[in-house]
């Protein structure tokens, strides 16, 4: 199943989950209601499932939408390349790859961690909860993450490739070192530590 089949399922299935929790919540009656709100045998209430399920909705029509944005882009450039091509084989040469998906994601989730540092700045932790809460569902998406130890050794590895002596090497190492870390790593972290091993030569 490719990447943007499985956003797609799991939307669906969102979405299908937060209508089951809205026709509960309805067709409840008031006694119902309140004696839910502490859960049956102390459990929690089901609301917040329901809020997640409505957020996780929301993340992945925001995601869904931005995938698409990018299909389109990517269909008029290949339609201004190839213009020969059928409206059929433009439509298939359109589709994202999964890796062209992972650079979206990790846009989406990049916007969120700043969102967050900056909601933390002001002080406003509910909006930095939200924030943290929609990163975590993009995060799903992403391959695993490389530990700090792991990324040091790779770029490490790519400064000794790329025969690397100072700083103005910076873009030679992080030629040869994103394909391996794309989508695996944070952006800012990559370009730390690469600096940090280039400042101390």
């Amino acid at each position: 199943m490719s990447l943007k089949e499985k956003i797609r399922q799991n939307l669906n299935s969102a979405m299908l989950g937060k209508k089951e929790g809205e026709e509960n919540k309805f067709s409840s009656s008031p006694s119902s209601h309140k004696r839910d709100s502490v859960g049956e045998e102390g459990k929690p209430s089901s609301y917040p499932i329901a809020d997640a399920r409505e957020l996780e909705v929301s993340v992945l029509r925001q995601l869904s939408a931005a995938v698409l944005n990018e299909e389109k882009e990517k269909r008029y450039k290949i339609s201004k390349e190839k213009p020969e091509l059928s409206g059929e084989e433009l439509e298939k040469e359109s589709q994202l790859t999964d890796e062209e998906i992972i650079e979206v994601i990790v846009f989406e989730a990049k916007k969120r961690k700043e969102s967050i540092e900056l909601f933390g700045k002001g002080k406003r932790e509910d909006l930095a909860k939200k924030e943290k809460q929609e990163l975590e569902i993009l995060q799903k998406y992403l391959p695993e993450q490389l530990s700090e130890e792991d990324l040091k050794k790779l770029a490490k590895e790519a400064v000794e490739k790329v025969g690397a002596k100072e700083m103005r090497d910076f873009g030679k190492v992080m030629q040869e070192l994103m394909p391996q870390v794309k989508g695996k790593a944070d952006g800012n972290q990559i370009s730390k530590i690469v600096k940090e091993l280039l400042g101390a030569k």
